[in-house]
């Protein structure tokens, strides 16, 4: 694939890895706003990559990654269809993480042809935990 970082994971691989791989990392890049309204995996890292409204870029999201992840740690980024945490995965190898993946299809996966979310793809669609606040 070519890609800046590691590699990609489907929502399954990620949760599988995450349960296996010792010391391994979630890292939930949503708003909060999407966290409380539509749902946070647990156990995850979050961390806003870009802030609710407005879509700012987080100048802090760098400092707080470091502060709650090891960068000899596998780390799996992960937003609402995958677009955001690729972004955040780029970042954090730029910044000396060692193994980062993006988590394809992100929480709630592609609109469907009527324009809705959680019908095609992503981590609550393959049915991984979740809790709603």
């Amino acid at each position: 694939m070519e890609l800046p970082y590691n590699g990609a994971l489907l929502p399954q691989e990620a949760y599988q890895l995450c349960r296996e791989a010792p010391g391994a990392k979630i890292v939930d890049v949503r708003t909060r706003a999407e966290l409380d309204w539509v749902g946070r995996i647990p156990g995850a890292v979050e961390i806003e990559l870009l802030s609710y409204p407005g879509s700012r870029p987080n100048p802090g999201f760098l400092a707080a990654l470091e502060q709650q992840v090891d960068k000899e740690a596998m780390v799996m980024f992960i937003c609402r269809s995958g677009a955001r945490s690729h972004n955040a995965a780029m970042l954090a190898m730029q910044a000396g993480y060692t193994e980062c993946y993006n988590v394809l299809e992100g929480f709630e996966g592609d609109k469907d042809a009527q324009g809705h979310r959680n019908t095609k793809g992503g981590w609550r669609k393959a049915g991984l935990p979740w809790i709603q606040s």
